[in-house]
């Protein structure tokens, strides 16, 4: 038998529509800065906040980046 509960705490999701090119040009953000801290390795913590604010951006956490 099936847990209807369960499925009924999925229902309070918001699904975001984000297209093709913002989820490119996302992904190339995440690239450019994975390279850049490879070769610039980031010595002040703040620049590590700044690298998770990018990741939430790209799951829809914090706004449009435009």
């Amino acid at each position: 038998m099936m847990d209807f509960r369960s499925i009924g705490a999925d229902m309070g999701q918001v699904i975001q529509f984000v297209s093709k090119s913002d989820r490119e040009r996302i992904r190339l953000i995440q690239e450019a800065r994975a390279i850049y801290d490879s070769i610039f390795p980031p010595a002040d913590p703040s620049e590590q906040q700044d690298k998770a604010t990018i990741g939430r951006a790209a799951n829809g956490d914090a706004g449009n980046l435009a």
